[in-house]
């Protein structure tokens, strides 16, 4: 008897789910028991308990920055995503430019952000567009690299079988090396969605905005400076839940457009 494909599915669902969930609880666990056997200060180590009492306590503040951290974040990721795929379609129609400019992207990927962030800050007087460009750029060159080579690696036959029939470079763009693409773009996307976070939360804490319009970056200055530690931490399981919540997004994104024919999403037999 062939097994159930719904049993199959949901077995896996909740491996993929309930397996990571229980190693989180057994961490956490571990981590309630030690600080309270070691009998911790809160403002050394907090425990689970009190980081959650403090989400709670502190919610507004926190859920505010929380809101500035992620239009920042967003904002930030779809001009990366405009910018990186305007320049691989660029790179695919001339290799000459992608010759002549590709090592820069490169270059533009190796340089620290937290070097050239004071720069735009000072060059860009409005302080919310300057970290937008900021971590824009972190979150740049997944997307140039993924697309691309995506764009690049179309089977040989079929681009042959497209000049014999006199396809023009833009049907060839469109019907052909797009389609192809879509894996490696999608792939981009997971990276560049948790870059995009990183570079947002290190704009905030190079302009170090404050106030009603700063980030979670500041509220973790703030919270270290006045050694509210449970603060801090609170924060922080803020910014690693919203980078989970961006990578499922990307994920499921992932699933939508390519679940009906590729095979990096198929669910095997």
């Amino acid at each position: 008897m062939s097994p159930n494909p719904s049993t199959e599915a949901t077995q896996l669902a909740l491996q993929k789910i309930g397996i990571p969930l229980l190693l989180g609880l057994i961490f956490l666990g571990a981590w309630q028991a030690f600080v309270v056997v070691m009998d911790l200060p809160p403002y050394l180590v907090p425990s689970p308990v009190l980081m959650i009492q403090t989400l709670f306590t502190d919610w507004h503040p926190l859920l505010l920055a929380l809101g500035v951290t992620i239009k920042i974040t967003l904002l930030s990721f779809a001009l990366a995503i405009v910018v990186g795929v305007s320049i691989s379609f660029l790179f695919v129609q001339s290799a000459l430019v992608e010759r002549a400019l590709f090592p820069y992207a490169v270059l533009l990927q190796v340089t620290p952000i937290v070097s050239i962030a004071p720069l735009i800050i000072i060059w860009v007087k409005d302080t919310g567009l300057s970290m937008v460009l900021c971590a824009s750029l972190v979150a740049l060159f997944p997307i140039i690299s993924n697309t691309t080579l995506g764009l690049k690696s179309i089977e040989p036959n079929l681009h042959s079988f497209f000049l014999m029939n006199r396809a023009s470079r833009w049907q060839i763009l469109m019907r052909l090396r797009i389609p192809s693409a879509l894996p490696y773009f999608m792939g981009g996307l997971r990276i560049s969605s948790g870059l995009a976070l990183i570079g947002a939360v290190v704009a905030e804490f190079v302009a170090g905005t404050g106030g009603q319009g700063s980030g979670l970056a500041y509220q973790i200055l703030q919270a270290g400076f006045q050694l509210r530690i449970p603060r801090m931490f609170a924060a922080l399981l803020l910014i690693s839940l919203t980078g989970v919540m961006l990578f499922a997004l990307m994920a499921w994104l992932s699933r939508l457009v390519l679940g009906e024919w590729h095979e990096s999403e198929l669910q095997a037999e």
